[in-house]
């Protein structure tokens, strides 16, 4: 077994603390990774808390994961040692579904193992990587464009993915008329992506102090969600809008937004529904989907296209000693706009109380 050191939940709504466990070695066609940077994921917080249920502890969070190469099986053939990689969501898929056949291993028909908080095929729990390390298989490693800095790099596993999927998906290209609801960790790689497609971006705030960072991250106009006015006049003139927003509850009238054949797209996880009025898709033959992460190729394709124009995500680096003061950042909508862990700061154990 491989020695591991990270932080962990040790039960559902307490600190995170240090914590040693062990990990399976590599195998065959697997890859140990020395972590030098994760993200921190408002998903995290949500599983550490167990407000959707099933935690399992003690739990490392973290599946925004960057690193180096530091050994690999005698049967991986796309990695070497020294090679800066990340892993996302997810570790492993039945590999035979139709879906897994397709590309589209997050929607595994048999489940897909995630990066934490679940457990693979050998029974084995995962921990995610809040840590010094973590074995994947080769199947489920990502190359790091090495001209993007690792550390605005972690955010992209999950959050880009999540925004830059449906936005490929629906054919977001030049001349789409695109609009974004809420300008966070999301919200701000959507846009970011939008704009990069040669869209015409609009984006949809509720803080009039975000006016300024939209219009910098490349929002060609910025409205106030409360302003009713300009959302009325607004009405039918979008092809497609990204819901990003954790309220759910403005589904309704951005769908008002949508020209006929327009669709909207949902990437957050509300703890609640909103009450849909059908009628407003019904009558202009418009589109309400949803969509979760990407496939392990489109997450590759997403990286690579971010490498060749130097996309990142705007993020704040901290220190794993202060996770939790980041969680009540994060949780206060106080993080512009990912914490990333620089892990680093975990080398000295003792010193973090290990």
């Amino acid at each position: 077994m491989l020695d591991a050191i990270g932080y962990a939940a040790k039960k559902a709504g307490e600190p995170l603390v240090p914590f040693q466990f062990r990990r399976n070695p590599p195998g065959e066609q697997d890859i140990l990774i020395e972590i030098t940077h994760c993200g921190i994921c408002h998903t995290d917080l949500h599983r550490v808390n167990n407000d959707w249920g099933g935690g399992h502890y003690p739990m490392v969070p973290g599946h925004e994961i960057v690193g180096r190469v530091s050994a690999v099986g005698p049967g991986v053939s796309r990695f070497q040692v020294g090679d800066c990689v990340g892993v996302g969501c997810m570790i492993d898929s039945c590999r035979r579904c139709t879906s897994c056949g397709e590309g589209l291993e997050q929607y595994c028909e048999e489940g897909l193992v995630l990066t934490y908080n679940s457990v693979m095929r050998s029974a084995t729990p995962t921990y995610g990587g809040y840590s010094n390390n973590i074995v994947v298989h080769q199947d489920f490693v990502l190359q790091v464009p090495e001209n993007l800095d690792p550390a605005a790099v972690a955010p992209l596993l999950c959050a880009g993915i999540t925004t830059y999927s449906p936005l490929r998906k629906w054919g977001v290209s030049t001349g789409s008329k695109v609009g974004i609801v809420g300008l966070g960790g999301l919200g701000h790689l959507g846009l970011k992506f939008a704009k990069s497609f040669g869209a015409h971006t609009m984006m949809f705030t509720t803080s009039e102090s975000k006016v300024k960072d939209a219009q910098r991250l490349g929002a060609d106009q910025v409205v106030l969600a409360e302003d009713s006015g300009t959302l009325q006049k607004m009405a039918r003139t979008l092809d497609f809008i990204l819901y990003t927003a954790p309220d759910p509850r403005g589904v309704n009238q951005y769908l008002e937004l949508l020209k006929r054949d327009g669709t909207m797209v949902l990437v957050s996880l509300p703890s609640s529904s909103p009450e849909l009025k059908v009628s407003t898709l019904t009558l202009k033959r418009r589109r309400l989907a949803g969509s979760f992460i990407g496939g392990i190729a489109e997450t590759q394709e997403m990286l690579d296209y971010c490498g060749s124009k130097g996309i990142v995500s705007d993020v704040e680096v901290v220190p794993i000693q202060n996770v939790n003061q980041a969680f009540l950042g994060m949780e206060r909508g106080a993080v512009k706009y990912r914490y990333v862990i620089d892990m680093s700061s975990l080398r000295d154990f003792s010193a973090a109380g290990g």
